[in-house]
């Protein structure tokens, strides 16, 4: 290029990506860095000079896999395949039949034309074509056909010796109701569906060409009768700049191939008789997790010495452990292969980690990223993950962890000044007393609601979400409240919430006065009176930032957000509200072979105090089916931290309003401080001999 070898121009390139790096102050890990490589590793793609390949790994993991024999092992086997479709011409009708299958009421039948589609699809994949890297120098143009039951397109552009190249290919299955359109629709329904796919390649002034094989279409903004479904449509096509150009379909070859295989076509069969037998089944969902911390073990020389002295203990045995190891030999136990450790008496037993970075990485991913984790701060999740695992130095690894989270950079935000607060009393019960609040402003998801109506007990701290319409009436807020509160806890004895016309109407306090409840208002024009459902609020918001990434699917993430607010410790409790409510922790994938899950770590305190109070044993105390009396003491303790946060924290709060910036929350405060104890302890049992 202009004379100069691709080493010269990959290095005038690197140079000018670290210019801009350096000008706003980005970084990049030297480590996680590849320069001068004629191909590399991307999101499960190949990259290189020539264009985009499918990762061979993946690609084998297609080829070898076993034809299904459930809806759950074809459902992995598709989730798979269509991360790689792109690279396929005519993935959408190939899977037909087995797409089928998926349906909830559909009967399991795998017949020949499953096993046709499982085999063409794996074939599809593994002869892939590289596909062209985009280049936004040159022109592009799309090709799009429709037959009766897909529709499909392709991205393509001339590369410099003037061969087409494919950039990307995309099909899909059409719906039942789009089955019914006109053949002229399903046509311009292929144009749309390729231009919103390759949006970020096609948007803007440069003009382009579509390709179809149905004449009619470069005339259809000209027809003087449009259905509302059309007028759409157009005024989508308004915002990009191309012509429509007619292709026959002998010529039409890819987009053809993409939306036509007859072999594929849905094919109506009678229904047929069949004898069905009734079975009770029971399924159990398993993790590989501790399988591959067994074998992790057997790699760690120190823990095999330990595995060793603790199934046959002796002096010589004792003798050839590591100091650390040797003084501490009493705080570990072995079940089922595993090794537990127990920094002090009457804690619960955690899992140990060997030194396996990629074991402490994943249990990392499922207790921060993923979305029951909820990308929390440091101390949340430190206070989560040490719940139910140990390795040296966990909370030193746990803040290298959170720091170098992107996510969490990018989404969470600073403190920000706030007023003096103005408390309620504490409650004497879980759901005695409830906070509600509504969070709007959020995009349309699939079904039109923009807001979510959040329920928080100001006991426990526990929160239940539910997404809503703007329009929601009075009557229906107060369906909402029914099948989310009152079915599962039934009815407080009060109500907080902020004077929202749906809270106040007459009906809404007539619907709870007979339901024997008062309605309590906050202060007017202030919804943080109580702070409560503010907070949570806040919370909420920074969670869904973490994961939504689309406009519409940000409702289907609520429960999961429910989930990681209502199993992170909170800081006027100093505890989780799963265990506030329930004395236990819930079990999550990482805890299915195990049991400690059922008893909460850092709980220490709390069983010291039942156990002064009760002859009855820790573990007696702390079980799932403690009697009342039990639950009433864990509650008290709970009352007092939560009296006890509220006075500090309104102390904060009025200190905070009269300083010109804000210092770090007294909720974070008093979670940091748990924290501490939680390192404290583990650090002088690592170090006491």
């Amino acid at each position: 290029m202009d004379g100069k070898s691709d080493v010269e121009v990959h290095g005038n390139h690197v140079r000018q990506v670290l210019t801009i790096m350096r000008k706003h102050r980005l970084y990049a890990n030297l480590k996680k860095c590849i320069f001068a490589a004629s191909e590399i590793p991307l999101l499960g793609c190949i990259v290189g000079k020539n264009g985009v390949r499918p990762d061979p790994e993946k690609i084998k993991a297609i080829t070898d896999w076993p034809v299904p024999v459930d809806v759950k092992g074809l459902r992995k086997f598709l989730g798979l395949a269509a991360y790689l479709h792109k690279y396929s011409r005519n993935y959408a009708e190939m899977t037909v039949h087995l797409s089928r299958l998926l349906k909830k009421n559909e009967r399991w039948l795998w017949n020949a034309e499953c096993q046709r589609s499982f085999e063409g699809t794996k074939k599809s994949l593994i002869q892939s074509p590289v596909l062209a890297i985009a280049d936004q120098d040159r022109p592009f143009h799309v090709v799009c056909d429709a037959s009766d039951f897909a529709i499909g397109c392709a991205l393509m552009q001339y590369d410099l010796e003037g061969v087409e190249r494919v950039v990307c290919y995309q099909s899909r299955q059409l719906q039942p109701a789009e089955r019914n359109y006109p053949v002229h629709d399903k046509e311009l329904l292929a144009m749309k569906c390729a231009l919103a796919k390759f949006r970020v390649y096609l948007l803007g002034d440069r003009p382009f060409i579509v390709y179809t094989d149905h004449a009619s279409l470069r005339t259809a903004v000209n027809s003087p009768h449009l259905s509302q479904r059309m007028a759409r449509w157009l005024s989508f096509f308004a915002e990009y700049n191309f012509t429509v150009e007619y292709k026959p379909g002998r010529l039409n070859v890819v987009a053809d191939a993409l939306s036509r295989r007859p072999d594929f076509e849905p094919v109506v069969k009678p229904n047929s008789e069949a004898a069905t037998v009734a079975v009770m089944t029971s399924s159990v969902p398993s993790t590989t997790l501790y399988d591959d911390v067994r074998r992790a073990y057997a790699q760690d020389g120190e823990i095999v010495k330990l595995l060793t002295h603790l199934s046959q203990p002796s002096r010589e045995s004792l003798k050839r452990l590591s100091s650390a190891y040797r003084s501490a030999s009493d705080r570990y136990t072995t079940r089922n292969g595993l090794l537990y450790y127990t920094a002090v008496s009457g804690d619960t037993p955690r899992v140990v980690i060997p030194d396996d970075t990629d074991l402490r990485l994943r249990i990392m991913f499922e207790y921060h990223d993923a979305p029951i984790g909820g990308h929390r701060g440091r101390e949340k999740t430190y206070l989560t993950v040490s719940r139910d695992f140990y390795w040296p130095r966990q909370y030193k690894f746990v803040r290298k962890y959170i720091r170098a989270c992107e996510v969490c950079q990018r989404v969470k935000s600073s403190p920000s000044l706030r007023a003096p607060l103005q408390p309620l009393p504490v409650p004497a019960e879980c759901w005695e007393s409830i906070s509600m609040d509504f969070v709007f402003g959020l995009f349309k998801d699939a079904r039109g609601n923009t807001g979510i109506l959040v329920f928080a007990d100001r006991f426990s701290k526990m929160v239940h979400l539910v997404a809503v319409p703007e329009s929601i009436t009075a009557s229906g807020c107060a369906c909402v409240f029914i099948d989310t509160i009152f079915r599962l806890h039934g009815l407080p004895r009060e109500l907080v919430s902020g004077r929202d016309p749906r809270f106040t109407a007459d009906f809404w306090r007539s619907v709870f006065k007979s339901l024997g409840t008062r309605l309590k208002m906050s202060t007017s024009d202030h919804p943080e009176s109580d702070g409560q459902t503010e907070r949570a609020n806040r919370v909420l918001k920074e969670i869904l930032r973490g994961y939504v990434h689309s406009f519409k699917s940000w409702s289907a993430f609520l429960p999961m957000v429910e989930f990681a607010i209502n199993n992170s410790v909170h800081a006027s409790t100093t505890h989780t509200p799963f265990y506030v409510k329930g004395l236990r922790h819930p079990r999550v994938p990482t805890l299915l072979e195990c049991n400690s899950g059922l008893r909460g770590g850092g709980t220490r305190a709390i069983k010291n105090r039942i156990g002064s109070r009760s002859s009855r044993s820790d573990k007696e105390v702390i079980a799932f089916d403690a009697d009342i009396d039990n639950i009433d003491i864990e509650e008290d303790d709970a009352s007092e931290s939560a009296e006890a946060f509220t006075e500090e924290k309104i102390d904060v709060a009025a200190v905070r309003s009269q300083r010109t910036e804000a210092n770090e929350s007294a909720d974070e405060f008093i979670l940091a401080r748990e924290t501490v104890v939680r390192f404290v302890q583990d650090s002088i049992a690592e170090a006491v001999t």
